[in-house]
């Protein structure tokens, strides 16, 4: 049997997380970008024309004023957790269907809210009055709870529609009639979310493939499907084509994966009067790293990354994320702490120049744990950093700033230097540009082991001693004989590739950008990316 269930849909969701990541307005015109596409857009966007699925090029001739920000599904996971803390702040058990959409069981909260006592005066005069649009397939303690939701969000500053349905499919589906409705909440009466799906289109199931075999056999709604037998769908196509016939049929008795809310792991140690030394915060913090690790230990959990805050009295917080290669113990804790209040210390041992007034408090953050066996040495040993280059890292960072020891991490690109993006030592950063392709005119393989941090210039002439020029079409004036490098003897080439066009930016003058690439083996044994660019060569990169 179908469970009642609340579902909570926050529209345009990667437009709202990217928004505020960014720190603009939401009501904007934006646009968020997946691999060159219109993922999502905002209702400012869309009034212009701007739809998904669009080319950027497009759409920004639709709306000239539009805001072009990069989709990141991290962004939306992390900007959510939010919404979903509010939501475990009236009703626990709740699952993350994805970032954006949440849902949770009806029972609990509407029998709690069906009490007077347990209702708002707002929300009482709102029951008492005129029935709602929407209302009449929910109890009274469904439409209160759901009121109640939906005030908490909105006070908290989350736009939000609300579906109760038999079902988190159903709930999902009512949400979305609401939203199209211009109703904040909707409810399908319970046992009859059968005939609430019935009109709805076949591609409200979300499986390509099954709605377009399906479309050929003339079955256009989710009631036409339903009205399928049921052997027969599992005959034809299979158990997810079964599932998704359930799914039509309003038979949707999957449990929900609900989440405990997290226990509180951060620790306050507060300061009074005032402490001016490093020393003196070091040694009475020891004691609130000892808890911290232990009630981690007692939760079968270790902390990998660490966040500490640090008040002063004119409330200067100063606040820094601290990585560990496998897991912090409460005396690695205690030097981190030091680390950051030292920085650049002044010879009388105070802290940073930067806390211009006594320490107050100190808080310690868990930002990242996890279970404790995950972390366990294996049969060969720990494939972890080495803890004594870490520590050294980190120092350095410490007196030097977060971004002095920077690691590599492949991304994609077409020359050799825009496949590196470099990430502080210690962060876990995603690729500045999506490793997958297509990425039209970047290299084959394999990959040039040195790229120097400025094209060296180089001279590439032909059998006849003239220099070898490449046209608009990629034609180029005759054959690659001779590399000429500035203070050294002339290198013969035995063997070239190319040339790989590349005409970036075309539809912006300012920073347009088109070049041509080869791939050149030298007698002497050395091979290079060579890079021609209005008239000029470069040596872009080397082989060892």
């Amino acid at each position: 049997m179908s469970v009642r269930t609340v579902v909570v849909w926050c529209p345009d969701w990667p437009v709202i997380a990217a928004s505020r990541d960014a720190g603009i307005a939401a009501d904007a015109a934006i646009a968020v970008l997946d691999r060159g596409r219109v993922f999502a857009c905002s209702e400012a966007a869309r009034r212009s024309g701007v739809r998904r699925e669009l080319r950027i090029r497009e759409a920004q001739s639709r709306c000239p004023d539009l805001v072009v920000l990069p989709y990141d599904p991290a962004i939306d996971a992390r900007e959510f957790e939010p919404v979903v803390t509010a939501v475990e702040a009236l009703a626990p058990g709740v699952e993350i269907i994805r970032p954006g959409m949440c849902a949770l069981g009806a029972r609990g909260p509407s029998r709690y809210y069906a009490s007077s006592r347990a209702t708002s005066p707002d929300t009482e005069a709102a029951l008492a009055g005129a029935e709602p649009s929407g209302r009449a397939g929910a109890t009274r303690g469904e439409w209160a709870f759901a009121q109640t939701l939906r005030a908490h969000l909105e006070e908290a500053g989350f736009a939000c529609v609300i579906g109760i349905a038999d079902g988190p499919f159903a709930a999902e589906q009512a949400a979305r009639l609401a939203e199209q409705a211009g109703e904040r909440q909707l409810a399908f009466p319970p046992g009859e979310s059968a005939t609430c799906l019935a009109p709805l289109l076949i591609d409200t199931l979300h499986r390509p493939e099954l709605i377009d075999l399906l479309r050929r056999l003339g079955i256009r709604t989710l009631g036409a499907f339903a009205a399928l037998p049921a052997r027969h769908v599992l005959a034809r196509f299979g158990n997810d084509g079964l599932l998704a016939h359930r799914l039509a049929s309003g038979r949707d008795d999957r449990a929900l994966a609900t989440r405990r809310p997290p226990p509180e792991l951060a620790t306050d140690t507060a300061f009074e009067p005032p402490v001016e030394r490093v020393d003196q915060v070091a040694f009475a913090i020891r004691g609130a790293a000892d808890e911290l690790i232990t009630r981690l230990a007692e939760l079968d959990l270790v902390c990998t990354c660490l966040r500490v805050e640090v008040h002063t009295e004119r409330d200067e917080p100063r606040s820094r994320q601290w990585r560990h290669p496998r897991w912090f113990s409460a005396a690695d804790v205690v030097d981190r702490i030091r680390w950051q209040l030292q920085g650049t210390r002044t010879a009388d041992d105070r802290p940073s120049e930067e806390l211009t007034s006594g320490v107050v408090r100190v808080r310690l953050i868990p930002d990242d744990v996890a279970r404790t066996g995950a972390y366990q040495d294996g049969l060969w040993g720990d494939q972890a950093p080495d803890e004594r280059v870490h520590r050294a890292f980190t120092r350095i960072q410490s007196m030097l700033g977060h971004e002095a020891v920077t690691t590599v991490v492949l991304s994609g690109g077409r020359a050799p230097a825009e496949r590196m993006t470099l990430v502080p030592w210690g962060d876990e950063v995603a690729p500045a540009r999506p490793i997958e392709p297509p990425w039209t005119g970047h290299l084959p393989p394999p990959a040039p082991s040195t790229v120097p941090p400025t094209p060296e210039p180089i001279e590439v002439r032909g059998a006849t001693g003239q220099l070898v020029e490449i046209d608009e079409r990629g034609d180029i004036s005759e054959e690659c004989r001779v590399l000429v490098r500035p203070d050294s003897e002339p290198s013969e080439i035995v063997g070239w590739a190319g040339p790989w066009l590349v005409d970036e930016r075309w539809w912006d003058p300012a920073t347009a950008r088109r070049y041509s690439r080869f791939q050149v083996a030298c007698a002497d044994g050395n091979a290079f990316v060579v890079l021609h660019e209005d008239g000029r060569w470069w040596i872009e990169a080397s082989y060892d």
